[in-house]
C-alpha cells in the first residue's frame, strides 16, 4: 500500500495522506495552509475521516495548516516536543506512536535540520521530513541546527533502517518523488561514505540564503499554523459587542493570551473541566449565577485577583454562552473583557457564534483531557 503524495510548488513541499483501508481513518503528513481545500477535497474524494495531523518538525518555508485541518476535519494535532509547537494536541517523542484504524506510525527522532526534527515510519516506509532529501539532506544552520546531530540521525537512525524501506523526502525541487534508504546510503552526496568531519566541513560551506518566509511561517507553525500578524486569515480583528469589549476567535484570543497582552479565564465548572477536558494555564473561574441573583460575589473577588489592571480579560465557557455574561460582568468591575466565539466545544446552533467554524478544542490550541 502507497501513501498519497501531495505537492505544493510554491515550497515545494510533500504532504502524505495514509490511511486504514477497512475504517478508512486517515493521518496526514506536512499540510500546508495554501492547500486546505485540496486536502479536503481529497480526503473527501478517498471517504477519509482525518484523524491526526503530524508534523515532521517546525517549517520555515510555509505555514502549515494543521489547525485549520483540526478546525474544518476534526483531526488530533501531533508534532515533536523538541519542537516547542506547544499547540499540539499530542508530543512527540522518539518511539511514540499513532494509530489510524488499524494502521499505525512509529515516530523516529531525527534531530540536525532542527532540534526537534522526526521522521515517521509506516509498514516499509519512512517520511522524512527534511532529514533526509533525494540525493541531499535539510541545512543545519539556523533553527537550532546541527551538523552533527544530522549526520548521526542520517547514518545512525536512519540508515539502519531496511535499504528496501521507501523514503518519502519533505521536499524536492528537481521532480522526484521517492527514493529508498539503500540508495541514499550508498550514492547520497551529502553523507555517503563521509566521516563526520567531512560531513561537517560540506554542511558549513553551503552558504544558503535564509528561506524566504521564514519570519512569516516559523512563528505561525509554532501555534500549529495560527498566524499573528495582522494581515493573517485566523488573526481576525475584534467584534463589535454590546455590554463589553467585543467578540474575539479562539486564535486571536490565543495570540493576546500567549504575549501576555490577556487572561485567559475559564468559566466553566470543575465537572465540566473534569469530564471534558481543561486548557493548562487558564485562570479557572466558575460563572454562577442564580434566577434573582443578580450578582456573584464570589465571582467578582476570584476575577479582581486574576486580573491585573494593566490586562484584558478573554473569558471562555463550553460554547460562548455563558462567557458573554461574564464579559459583562468584568466590564461592570471596570476590566477590558472579550468573549471567546464558540468557547471550548463550539455550538453550531448558537447565533452567538455565526461565521465562526470551530471552538478551542477543534482549532488545535493546547488542552488536555480532564
Amino acid at each position: 500500500m502507497q501513501p498519497i503524495q501531495l505537492f505544493d510548488a510554491a515550497s515545494s513541499t510533500y504532504t502524505y495522506v495514509l490511511f486504514d483501508e477497512t475504517s478508512r481513518e486517515a493521518l496526514i503528513i506536512d499540510p500546508v495552509d495554501d492547500q486546505i481545500e485540496r486536502d479536503l477535497s481529497v480526503l473527501h474524494q478517498y471517504g477519509l475521516k482525518l484523524r491526526w495531523t503530524v508534523e515532521t518538525h517546525a517549517h520555515a518555508d510555509h505555514i502549515t495548516s494543521a489547525s485549520l485541518l483540526a478546525e474544518h476535519a476534526g483531526a488530533k494535532t501531533a508534532a515533536p516536543a523538541a519542537c516547542g509547537i506547544s499547540t499540539a494536541a499530542v508530543q512527540l517523542h522518539d518511539g511514540n506512536t499513532l494509530d489510524f484504524g488499524t494502521e499505525q506510525i512509529r515516530a523516529l527522532a531525527t534531530p540536525g535540520h532542527t532540534s526537534g526534527s522526526m521522521s515517521f515510519v509506516w509498514r516499509d516506509h519512512v517520511f522524512t521530513g527534511d532529514t533526509l532529501l533525494i540525493n541531499g539532506c535539510g541545512r543545519t544552520d539556523f533553527q537550532s541546527g546541527s551538523a552533527a546531530a544530522l549526520y548521526d540521525s542520517l547514518t545512525r537512525i536512519l540508515f539502519s533502517l531496511p535499504d528496501h524501506y521507501t523514503v518519502w523526502p519533505g521536499h524536492d525541487y528537481q521532480g522526484r518523488t521517492h527514493s529508498s534508504i539503500g540508495f541514499e546510503k550508498a550514492h547520497n552526496v551529502r553523507v555517503a561514505g563521509k566521516s563526520l568531519t567531512e560531513f561537517v566541513a560540506t554542511m558549513d560551506a553551503l552558504d544558503l540564503p535564509k528561506p524566504g518566509r521564514l519570519d512569516e511561517a516559523l512563528p505561525a507553525n509554532l501555534s500549529s499554523g495560527v498566524r499573528h500578524d495582522a494581515d493573517g486569515i485566523r488573526a481576525k480583528a475584534v467584534r463589535d459587542a454590546i455590554g463589553y469589549a467585543g467578540d474575539v476567535t479562539v486564535a486571536l484570543a490565543y495570540a493576546w493570551w500567549q504575549s501576555g497582552e490577556a487572561v485567559l479565564v475559564d468559566v466553566r465548572t470543575d465537572a465540566e473541566r473534569e469530564w471534558v477536558g481543561f486548557i493548562p494555564g487558564a485562570v479557572a473561574v466558575a460563572w454562577k449565577q442564580w434566577p434573582g441573583m443578580a450578582l456573584n460575589p464570589d465571582f467578582d473577588n476570584a476575577l479582581r485577583s486574576a486580573v491585573p489592571r494593566d490586562k484584558k480579560v478573554v473569558l471562555l465557557c463550553r460554547s460562548g454562552v455563558r462567557s458573554v455574561a461574564a464579559a459583562k460582568r468584568a466590564t461592570e468591575l471596570g476590566m477590558a473583557a472579550y468573549n471567546i466565539l464558540q468557547g471550548f466545544e463550539g455550538d453550531p446552533d448558537s447565533n452567538a457564534h455565526r461565521g465562526n467554524k470551530g471552538g478551542w478544542r477543534l482549532a488545535g490550541l493546547p488542552w488536555r483531557q480532564g
